[in-house]
This record gives C-alpha cells, sequence and structure tokens, in this order.
C-alpha cells in the first residue's frame, strides 16, 4: 500500500491523516520552517528536485521558507501582455475542465474532488461560472511558488475557507474515502476582455501557507499577486462561458486525461474571438 492509499484508505491511516491536519502540528511546522535551524533542508531539496538556481534570486536566503518563496529573476517570466491573451497566472501543470450547464462537473484537486459550488461555498457565485471553464495548475515542488494576476482589473476582497477534514467509518473507507478539503482563498477580477475572472489559491495539506498581498484594488495583468510557503499547491482559475477559447494541444492534453507543463505569463489560450493557437 503506498503511502497516499494509506492515508485515504485504511483506518490507521485515517488517525494518522488527523493528526497531519492538526493546526497545532501544521503551525509548529510553518514555525520550524521559518527559522534558520532549517536552512540545512535547502541543499539536499535543491538536489533531489533537480532546482535550476540560475534563474532565480538567492542571495540572503537564510531559512527553508525563504528559498521555497525565492524570487526568480527579472525578465526570467515574461508576460504576455497582449489584452487578448489567457495567460498562465504561475508555473505548474495544467488541466482544464469545462464545466456543464448544471454545475455538476466534478474536478480533482489534490486527492479531493469538487464542484464548483463546494469549491466557492458560494452557489450563487458559482452559478455564473455553469458552462465556462475551470483551468487547475497543479504546482510541483520544484516549481516557482509566486503567481501573478491572470489579467488586470478591479480586484474583490479576498474570500478565505478553512481546511476540512473528512472523516467516514472505516466500513466504508473503499467506496467513500476520507478526504481533505484543502484551504484556499480566491478574488475576482474584473477584466475588461475576459469578464469576471475568479483567481483561487489552494494549499497544501501540511504546512502549504497562502499569502496574498492586496485587499481590493485595481491590479495589472501579471503583477505579483502573493506567493505559497512549504507544500505543492494548486492554483485555479474561472472562466465564464464564451470568455475564452484554450490553446489547441492543452485543450488535446486535458481531454486525455494529460497535464500541460506551462510557465507563469505564457499565452495558455485568447479571448473568444481571437485565435487562440
Amino acid at each position: 500500500m503506498d503511502g497516499l492509499n494509506f492515508l485515504y484508505k485504511s483506518a490507521a491511516g485515517r488517525l494518522f491523516l488527523k493528526a497531519l491536519c492538526a493546526p497545532a502540528l501544521s503551525k509548529a511546522c510553518g514555525l520550524f520552517l521559518d527559522s534558520p535551524l532549517s536552512s540545512f533542508l535547502i541543499k539536499p531539496f535543491v538536489k533531489k528536485n533537480k532546482i535550476d538556481l540560475s534563474e532565480y534570486q538567492t542571495d540572503g536566503i537564510k531559512t527553508f521558507n525563504q528559498f521555497f518563496r525565492r524570487k526568480i529573476k527579472d525578465g526570467a517570466r515574461p508576460f504576455d501582455m497582449r489584452p487578448q491573451s489567457l495567460c498562465a497566472p504561475c508555473d505548474g501543470l495544467l488541466s482544464v475542465w469545462n464545466i456543464s450547464q448544471d454545475g455538476g462537473t466534478i474536478i480533482p484537486v489534490k486527492q479531493s474532488q469538487y464542484t464548483v459550488e463546494s469549491l466557492l461555498k458560494d452557489k450563487a457565485l458559482a452559478e455564473r461560472y455553469y458552462g465556462g471553464l475551470c483551468l487547475v495548475f497543479r504546482l510541483c515542488v520544484d516549481n516557482y511558488h509566486r503567481y501573478a494576476y491572470a489579467d488586470g482589473g478591479k480586484k474583490s476582497a479576498n474570500v478565505f475557507i478553512p481546511g476540512r477534514l473528512h472523516t467516514v467509518r472505516p466500513i466504508a473507507l473503499e467506496t467513500l474515502p476520507v478526504f481533505v478539503e484543502n484551504a484556499r482563498e480566491y478574488t475576482t477580477i474584473e477584466s475588461s476582455v475576459f469578464g469576471q475572472l475568479l483567481q483561487m489559491e489552494v494549499g497544501a495539506m501540511l504546512v502549504g501557507r497562502i499569502v496574498n498581498f492586496e485587499q481590493e484594488v485595481v491590479v495589472a495583468r501579471g503583477a505579483e499577486k502573493g506567493f505559497f510557503e512549504y507544500g505543492g499547491s494548486t492554483i485555479i482559475l474561472l472562466v465564464k462561458k464564451g470568455a475564452a477559447k484554450i490553446r489547441d494541444d492543452i485543450a488535446k492534453n486535458s481531454a486525455a486525461g494529460i497535464e500541460s507543463p506551462v510557465k507563469m505569463g505564457e499565452r495558455i489560450g485568447a479571448a473568444w474571438a481571437a485565435r487562440a493557437d
């Protein structure tokens, strides 16, 4: 039994998962990774994940979390500034889901499954994106963990949704496994080209802290929005029906269940009236 099956599909794993998700443990791990005592973790982490440090700013880094949220050198992630381009807000592996007209589409995120309504905890807001697109960017530990605004416009306040551990009786584990509803935070952006975009950051199970910089303000396309601290993380972009067309190669991969590697600022699609390839 591999680690995920142990955690999600066994009675013993369920108990261990509950302990892992305890706020006190997450806080303790975060404090350790924020301290200089964690610096010894950096070199083996770089080696194991084959991270090319040549494109990053690494001066003055003294803790593991400082390394994890390291900044990239100027010009290393150019953002496509053409208004009609839909761009990746982060590095990661991209999957695209067509949201059904009734919102019943099931979207897998971090060993859990969501509808748009359960993701947002807001039925009225979710309904705005029925028939549209859900873009899921899965960040791996070796990716750049800072992220940008997918487009410019008036930004709403950040809405934080705390995580939750869903448990079931052990006898039901095979048909209804334990799952973690991860902590997440979203905002909407009123784009003049794509309409109302919704951009969400999803934290990791243990220490994936989300740090966003601003509340209600007018933002610029490609401006830095925030960063994740340790823990592989996910960014979700919701696009309304008819607002954008995804690049053909990405759409083809997603239909086949294949994630497409993308970089922050890369053109991944276009406004519906513009060519996307």
